[in-house]
């Protein structure tokens, strides 16, 4: 159960699709040109491979635990925890201002998915960490970024998320946390919040949680929740840490997957109020909040394609290992090794292409995000905003939809032995189900893709996407080749597929909503499948050019198949997916409530 970090496809994207030579020119990244991406991969692989994915099994076997309201962590995490922030990780993508390296999220989204490959549970502290450095970045006072930014980027300290209460799920209306204000310009703050990943844990010395909650008097619903910072320990004014804060820990949660990272539920204010600090201005917590969300939705899509490749390698070393039966086409006389066998060929090539094509979408999409921030022009950025907020939807909930599917996959291609827990390949499948719930269902992602990234414009911007996928599907077309003749086919059949689906949800969502969101899911499984089939199009175009230039021939190869397997196995799933959108939202909601 070892892991290896795919480092030719990850640096393969972040030169070809991701263009880190366009990257490495926008103003901030001068040195993080792909001489820079090598070296931070290699690293991180290092890491990774031999420190972090070693705990992953055990974290399973012997997951984090909840005693005398502490949490001691699966053995091996706090020193793995302590390297990680001691090799300056935390901070990657941070500003240097804060202690961070400033690197591009081009560069920073392949360690994330390296990390999440090697150990999905002790991945997830640094991510909820990553989420809370973005809302302070973005809304936090000078006060608040001087206390708790540079212990946060540096990892000393964690970060939390404080959503969910036992009553506001999904909907963040009905969240009842309470804060009062105080004469020192504090707040007490007062309330349960469960499900918070590493609400409680021994790997840090400070845990600082972001908070949401309703200051007295507030309007209701979301229009009256505000945002606070609330740290476990109070930090003096000389920065060290002073009393205990009253947010304590009451349990954690026994959970289907994940087992490693503490899920916890937090009590705040028993014993008078915990000390909070607002968050910019009152009432306007969800906005940030929110920018903490896109942050982790965006990881969370990573994360997907993390654990998919995890048990990708683990069911090709299984079927290379595996001898049962003679292959059916008589090429060998005797049992062979299972990956001879066309069926299980077949799985592991659609473990493998989809990995690959939901990567390169969301490498594109971290070009997409860097250029977004950092480039000199205006509309240039306006532009790459665009694009990359079309796609988060589409990394974390295709992604993750796909990690589900693959990690099925992983365990079918063990048979009996991927059902015993001993082989490890049932941890992959348990621990990726959690990803298509947290940070916002797959139905929630599909709300989004619907009402604010395609109808609030007409569609308009997803046509404007598919226009620049049929210019590759005329690159494809003048080059060819059979395998490029043969995606272009798929391509403009799933982009046209895309844009007949774009124009129903743009026409029905108002005035037919029902028909809209019926096929809501549908609809972003089917964009986000063209997203990563388009990519994995220009990804065929560079490899044949690369091979005809003689450059690392096997690889580009293996590129060039993996692609033409995508299009004819994956893409080609895109016409049937429109005819159940447009052609079949009467019969999804047709039944009575009462017949079910």
């Amino acid at each position: 159960m070892s892991y290896t970090a795919p480092l030719k496809d990850m640096l393969f994207n972040i030169e070809h699709i991701a263009r880190i030579d366009q990257v490495a020119a926008l103003p901030g990244f001068e040195d993080a040109g792909l001489e820079t991406a090598q070296a931070v991969l290699e690293e991180c692989a290092k890491l990774n491979e031999s420190v972090v994915a070693p705990l992953n099994f055990e974290g399973d076997k012997n997951p984090s635990f909840f005693k005398d309201g502490k949490v001691t962590t699966t053995p091996g995490f706090k020193d793995a925890y302590k390297q990680f922030a001691a090799g300056g990780w935390q901070g990657l993508q941070h500003p240097a201002d804060f202690g961070g390296q400033g690197l591009p999220k081009t560069i920073g989204a392949a360690c994330i998915e390296m990390l999440n490959s090697a150990n999905m549970s002790f991945a997830l502290c640094p991510l909820l960490t990553d989420g809370a450095i973005e809302a302070l970045l973005t809304a936090g006072s000078d006060d608040l970024k001087s206390v708790y930014l540079e212990k946060l980027v540096s990892g000393e300290w964690t970060g939390t998320m404080n959503l969910t209460e036992p009553q506001a799920g999904s909907d963040l209306a009905a969240v009842r946390s309470r804060a009062e204000p105080q004469a020192d310009g504090t707040y007490k703050v007062f309330g349960t919040k469960i499900f918070i990943t590493y609400g409680e844990h021994d790997m840090a010395e400070n845990i600082v949680h972001l908070v949401l909650a309703r200051v007295t008097g507030a309007p209701e619903g979301v229009k009256g929740i505000s945002l606070f910072v609330v740290p476990k320990f109070m930090v003096k004014a000389d920065g060290s840490l002073g009393d205990r804060n009253d947010v304590h820990c009451v349990s954690i949660e026994h959970k289907m997957g994940i087992k490693a990272s503490p899920t916890a539920v937090l009590q705040y204010g028993d014993n008078g109020g915990a000390v909070g600090y607002i968050v910019g201005e009152e009432n306007r917590g969800l906005e940030y909040m929110f920018i903490m969300m896109n942050a982790a939705r965006y990881a969370v899509g990573v994360q997907g394609i993390a654990v998919a490749e995890r048990s990708y390698q683990q069911a090709v070393a299984y079927a290379k290992d595996r001898v049962q039966s003679r292959p059916v086409d008589g090429s060998m006389s005797a049992a062979a090794p299972i990956i001879h066998h066309p069926d299980v060929k077949r799985m592991l090539m659609t473990m493998r292409a989809s990995v690959e094509g939901c990567r390169a979408m969301a490498s594109a999409a971290a070009a997409a995000y860097d250029a977004a921030h950092h480039h000199a022009d205006a509309d240039v950025r306006k532009q790459n905003a665009a694009f990359y907020e079309f796609l988060v939807p589409l990394v974390k909930g295709y992604s993750t939809e796909m990690s589900l599917e693959m990690t099925s996959l992983g365990v079918q291609v063990h048979g009996g032995m991927g059902f015993i827990e001993e082989t490890g390949a049932a941890q992959h499948y348990r621990d990726a189900k959690i990803l298509t719930i947290y940070e916002g269902t797959t139905a929630i992602q599909a709300n989004d893709l619907v009402g604010r990234k395609t109808a609030r414009d007409g569609g308009a911007g997803a046509k404007a996407i598919a226009a620049q996928i049929e210019k590759t599907e005329a690159e494809l077309t003048k080059r060819g080749s059979a395998q490029s003749l043969a995606v272009a086919k798929r391509l403009s059949a799933a982009r046209q597929a895309f844009v007949d689906v774009v124009e129903f949800i743009a026409a029905n969502t108002r005035s037919n909503p029902n028909a809209a969101f019926a096929g809501s899911v549908p609809y972003l499984l089917l964009a986000g499948n063209l997203m990563a089939g388009w990519q994995m199009s220009r990804a065929l175009l560079v490899a044949e050019d690369q091979l005809a230039a003689g450059v690392d021939a096997a690889f580009m190869q293996s590129k060039i198949t993996t692609a033409r397997f995508y299009a004819d196995h994956i893409l080609s799933r895109a016409p049937g997916v429109r005819d159940a959108i447009v052609e079949g939202a009467e019969s999804v909601t047709a039944l009575a409530v009462d017949a079910f």
